[in-house]
């Protein structure tokens, strides 16, 4: 049988690797080893056929991991001049071998948790309950177990105990995010964690366990505290039996520490963002006591979010145009209201670009809008009343009068932006809804 072309760069890359080492090259070689294993890996989920194969490409691949794992503790220990330990010495020295892993256990735990103090929000977001517009059940769940247990722990005593994890679903864009940094606003005695997959998946084979293991600790140590964690559903898949070891051994971790088996997860909230819900994991999704549909804002909603998008901008859209204009957004998510806003919102400007004509106005003065100033220039049409022919590198930057926003902007923008969320996806969200969750 022919050797596929993965198969036969693993083998060119491990046989580069293996003179690497015996020249005593071992930077290169654990490079090298490394990705002849990646290869590895790809070959055998998929291009490998036959069960004896697999198992002789498993043999070889696992020889190459322990001989790089052991390349990589040498590394490490290169500064303090410790040689690297061969099979088959002394049981002296492998018990001199113990206590140095025991060091540098002890040293990674203290690098991998000081990394982790980056996922640590400092600054607060300055996001306020009142800022998000609907959502009102999730904001009282949130409330419920973020707010109360802080300030009232009283409260939470004997059986009654807060909750431990909540889960975040819906369509892309209706404010599972902004949810969060209003906890993290809200929640001022606490340490709020925002952490993504990429803080959590390293490419040494062990550190990622080790990772959630810590951030875990950091979180008891820091408690009350509030882990976040967005796109849950990147660490947290299904398992499956064509998975990576590695990525078994992340979510393995991950249950054993939000079950808190052996520790006191007493004061942890483990917060969960996530569009596509139906690929979690059974065992997580159960992990997540709480699970809240976060559903595409209601049209009171989409009209507050069309009012706090404007802002102070210079408009002339009427309470009656904002809530025409709130009923042709259904079907939008506030991420999608807000793109048509910020379009509408350059129609101004491009209007500012384009034009051929400028006539002089009063209207409100830059250092103070109470105030109105003369002589200001604005865009018109070649047929307007003291239309002077200048275009806008003509006029002087501090007279220029930009024109307000109208409602045909509103619906010039909103023609061209389509909503992002599609009825297949939101036939599944309702499902799982229906099956595992509760509205928000």
């Amino acid at each position: 049988m022919a050797i596929s072309t993965t198969l036969q760069r693993a083998i060119d890359l491990v046989t580069k690797a293996t003179e690497k080492d015996r020249n005593k090259n071992y930077e290169d070689a654990l490079m090298l080893y490394e990705s002849g294993i990646e290869y590895f890996l790809h070959a055998l989920k998929y291009e490998i056929n036959g069960d004896k194969a697999k198992d002789s490409v498993r043999n070889r691949c696992s020889q190459y991991l322990e001989r790089a794992e052991k390349l990589k503790d040498y590394l490490k220990n290169k500064k303090n001049k410790k040689k690297l330990i061969k099979s088959g010495e002394s049981n002296s020295k492998n018990n001199d071998k113990k206590n140095n892993c025991a060091e540098d256990e002890t040293d990674s735990e203290k690098k991998l948790q000081s990394k982790l103090k980056d996922a640590i929000v400092v600054e607060k977001p300055c996001v306020k309950w009142t800022d998000i517009a609907g959502l009102e059940g999730a904001k009282e769940a949130l409330k419920e177990a973020v707010i109360l247990p802080i300030k009232f722990p009283h409260l939470f005593t004997g059986k009654r105990i807060p909750w431990k994890g909540i889960l975040l679903f819906g369509p892309p864009g209706t404010g599972k995010s902004y949810l969060a940094k209003a906890v993290a606003t809200e929640a001022n005695n606490s340490t709020f964690f925002s952490v993504s997959s990429s803080d959590l998946v390293s490419k040494w084979l062990g550190e990622s366990e080790k990772l959630v293991k810590n951030l875990f600790e950091l979180a008891r140590h820091h408690k009350p505290s509030i882990i976040f964690i967005d796109e849950v559903d990147s660490l947290c898949s299904s398992r499956s039996d064509n998975e990576s070891e590695s990525a078994r051994r992340i979510k393995t971790e991950f249950l054993v520490q939000m079950q808190g088996v052996g520790t006191n997860n007493e004061g942890i909230l483990v917060l969960g963002a996530t569009n596509i819900p139906w690929v979690l994991d059974a065992a997580i999704r159960r992990r997540f006591e709480k699970r809240i549909y976060i559903p595409l804002p209601a049209e009171h909603a989409r009209l507050e979010m069309l009012k706090q998008n404007l802002g102070n901008t210079y408009h002339r859209l009427t309470e009656k145009d904002l809530k025409q204009l709130a009923a042709k957004t259904e079907g939008y998510s506030g991420a999608d209201i807000s793109i048509v806003v910020r379009d509408a919102l350059m129609q101004p400007v491009r209007k500012v670009q384009t034009a051929t004509h400028f006539k002089k106005v009063s209207g409100r003065g830059r250092t103070n809008p109470k105030v109105r100033v003369n002589d200001l220039l604005t865009p018109c049409s070649p047929t307007s009343p003291g239309a002077i022919k200048m275009s806008f590198m003509d006029v002087p930057s501090d007279k220029l009068l930009e024109p307000a926003v109208t409602t045909n902007d509103m619906l010039r923008s909103l023609a061209t932006s389509k909503p992002t969320v599609n009825e297949e996806d939101m036939q599944k969200l309702k499902k799982f809804t229906l099956d595992f969750g509760q509205d928000g």
